[in-house]
């Protein structure tokens, strides 16, 4: 088994991004429901492109293109560009724009839904000596191994395994990554995800698998989805970002999860379905214990906060 050994960001990489990769030939939405599967999120990210003047809106991790489907409808005159590494699909409108690879300068709102999280990271465990050592693992069947002593750069300032078998996610290749965004961005960025801050990091780590909208065992061999939490406090940290919990900002966004007056469906029954449909896409986008506990880090590159 020790030749098929290899690092853990080495494999996950190759998993969700290599030639045959999760990503290259799988459709996430057939997988996990996000955010941008629900239409009313692309309400209040059409409302937030309103708000800051975007003159172009890039969805980064644009997976099926189901929030630049529903944009384009909301925001007529503005560019739409999607980021993603699998095909353009064919049922997106002719005029939204389709790329492998974030353009140099974006004037307006980048959107991040769901993508540092598929970031692969360093993942670093304690050994009974009380040494952190990267992990390492076989791609095909998931085995691991204890590896080379990690460097603790990151690991020291944000996340420290304590005892023996803990575990961590080195951040650094995030915090960079999403840097390098914002460093592009003339007007709003956000990055949306599952993550955790100092003081109530998960102990043994969290490598997660996803296949046919089921978590199942954690394996880099490409079959399925490798995703673990972000730490959101490093991530806002390196940018300047402000970190809001998803159902704190889509209020402020105004998405309202309360039902319609049941008077409208006596009045209007039509508006009443449509009013009714809406208030359960805003509870389901703002739940407790689901979306709405996603983090938000939002960075206004031109005035340093977000001003909704």
């Amino acid at each position: 088994m020790a030749a098929h050994l290899v690092p853990w960001r080495t494999a996950w990489d190759a998993a969700l991004y290599g030639d045959d990769g999760f990503f290259r030939t799988s459709r996430p939405a057939d997988h996990f429901r996000t955010s941008a599967h629900v239409g009313t999120f692309a309400v209040a990210v059409a409302e937030l492109a309103r708000r800051t003047g975007a003159a172009t809106v890039v969805d980064l991790g644009a997976g099926g293109g189901e929030l630049l489907t529903a944009l384009h409808g909301l925001l007529p005159g503005v560019d739409l560009v999607g980021v993603e590494i699998a095909p353009r699909p064919p049922t997106l409108p002719a005029d939204v724009a389709w790329t492998s690879a974030l353009p140099e300068r974006v004037t307006g709102l980048v959107v991040a839904n769901e993508w540092l999280d598929n970031l692969p990271c360093t993942v670093v465990e304690r050994d009974d000596d009380g040494v952190d050592r990267e992990v390492l693992v076989d791609p095909a069947t998931g085995e691991e191994a204890l590896g080379d002593v990690h460097d603790p750069g990151w690991t020291r300032r944000w996340w420290t395994p304590g005892a023996a078998g803990e575990r961590s996610e080195d951040g650094a290749p995030r915090d960079a990554a999403w840097a390098d965004v914002v460093a592009r961005v003339d007007g709003v960025a956000v990055a949306i995800d599952y993550g955790h801050l100092a003081g109530d990091r998960p102990p043994f780590g969290t490598l997660r698998s996803y296949l046919d909208g089921h978590e199942v065992d954690v394996r880099p061999d490409g079959s399925r989805d490798v995703t673990a939490h972000v730490a959101v406090d490093s991530v806002a940290a390196a940018v300047g970002g402000r970190l809001v919990r998803q159902r704190d900002a889509l209020f402020e966004l105004g998405v309202d999860g309360a039902r319609p007056p049941i008077d409208l469906a006596r009045s209007d029954p039509s508006a009443y379905v449509r009013a009714l449909s809406r208030a359960g896409e805003a509870a389901e986008l703002t739940a407790r214990g689901g979306l709405g506990d996603f983090w938000w880090i939002v960075t206004d590159t031109r005035h340093g906060t977000l001003t909704a």
